[in-house]
């Protein structure tokens, strides 16, 4: 789910502070070439928030105002003014998140415009994840955290219980990324994007793609794999192939798919979950098991890579937010979840990082939205962006495909048998 991008130069535009519900200003030759989209084309209206009792803030912005603040980064990027600007005595932020996953201008922005310096560790998969969190006193500010390891967090105490007073982005979440069963009510943490993994296949090398997870076992793709490094994803399809939950905790079907995930590993030429579009695109690999964001970055800059959800379903996932116990910079922490996804700035998501974004805020500022941009991803208006992300079945995923797929959850007592089968596995033994 990762790439690094050097970001967008924008065209100009007359700055006017409206809110978003009224038209798009054109842009302007005269004005600077890097000037923020202080107008969006529509409103961005808000998805209807959770009752108070669980998720809703306990002060909403009623709409959205984009204002530029004036601060421009390296690449010539004019930062948005934080919408609220929150109150920050700290001048660092300590953060741990996965690889090639937050766009540089928005780490920019919030170090430009808050005079906040920004320390980032990083990890490529849920095990390094939860190996380091579970170890406590961190000194992690604000850290991803993926849905399967939140309830093992909570149970040891990892993450601080969220002030929803501080936190307005509450309101711009589509409600169907809230209130999960990993945490309900959303006591520790808030979405960052959602997903799936699937398989991805380059159709002009395999003009008959699999459509199902035990297709993959056909000798003839061996060597021409490439497998995200998701022990629970890849041990859960794997069950899924012999007719078993992806969460079973049975000892007899674990071993069964040990056995038979086994036979899959000559198939895989990479374990990747940094970018394995890379091996896509590069002709290492033809096919694979890849994230989504992944997948739609490798289709746009070659079409024949296409994403299939295979008949047994989707594994489904969503990264979160959320505060470790102990962080020391909190007030830093609230002022940068609020404002790196204030609507003005998430939507540099779905340029850079295409996943499924639960901030339907962030997606409605794109609709519509003349503004032009460009980097290394992407040069088009947000509204041809917003139509690209609206009619692609990677980002957009339909609730039927979405209800169909299946979640890894927590599995308590019986995770080290699945961190055991994993150590065998890519030991090839």
């Amino acid at each position: 789910m990762k790439r690094l991008t050097c970001m967008k130069m924008f065209a100009g535009i007359a700055i006017s502070s409206i809110l978003l519900a009224g038209c798009g200003s054109q842009p302007t030759a005269t004005q600077p070439a890097a000037t923020q989209p202080a107008v969006a084309t529509e409103q961005p209206t808000s998805p209807q928030p959770a009752p108070a009792t669980t998720v809703s803030a306990t002060t909403a912005p009623a709409a959205f105002v984009s204002t530029p603040s004036g601060k421009i980064t390296a690449t010539g990027y004019n930062c948005p003014e934080p919408n609220p600007r929150m109150t920050v005595t700290s001048k660092v932020l300590n953060m741990f998140v996965w690889t090639q996953y937050i766009p540089q201008d928005i780490i920019d922005c919030f170090q430009l415009v808050y005079g906040v310096k920004i320390n980032r560790d990083e990890f490529s998969s849920a095990e390094e994840q939860s190996a380091k969190l579970s170890k406590g006193n961190t000194g992690y500010d604000v850290a991803h955290v993926t849905d399967n390891v939140i309830p093992p967090y909570l149970r040891n105490g990892i993450l601080e219980k969220l002030d929803k007073s501080r936190l307005p982005i509450m309101s711009y979440f589509d409600p169907k990324y809230l209130n999960l069963s990993f945490d309900p009510g959303n006591i520790y943490t808030i979405p960052f994007e959602a997903g799936t993994s699937s398989i991805a296949v380059n159709t002009d090398k395999v003009p008959n793609p699999p459509t199902s997870w035990a297709d993959l076992w056909n000798p003839i793709y061996k060597g021409r794999m490439v497998a995200i490094d998701d022990s629970r994803a890849i041990i859960g399809i794997t069950l899924l192939t012999l007719g078993y939950d992806v969460n079973t905790t049975d000892p007899k079907q674990l071993d069964q798919a040990k056995q038979k995930l086994l036979q899959l590993v000559p198939n895989v030429v990479k374990w990747d979950s940094d970018s394995p579009k890379t091996e896509l695109l590069d002709g290492t690999a033809d096919l694979g098991v890849v994230f989504s964001g992944e997948a739609e970055l490798a289709s746009r800059e070659n079409p024949a890579i296409k994403y299939i959800y295979p008949t047994e379903g989707t594994i489904v996932w969503q990264d979160n937010w959320g505060i470790p116990v102990g962080a020391v910079h909190e007030d830093a922490a609230y002022a940068w979840l609020n404002y790196s996804m204030q609507p003005d700035l998430f939507w540099l998501m779905m340029c850079d990082f295409p996943y499924t974004d639960p901030n339907q805020a962030s997606i409605n500022f794109a609709k519509g939205n003349p503004l032009h941009y460009k980097d290394d991803t992407c040069d088009s208006s947000l509204s041809d962006l917003y139509d690209q992300y609206m009619k692609s079945n990677i980002t957009n995923i339909s609730d039927a495909t979405f209800q169909a797929g299946h979640r890894a959850i927590d599995v308590g007592a019986a995770l080290p048998m699945f961190d055991q089968i994993w150590t065998e596995v890519k030991g090839g033994q």
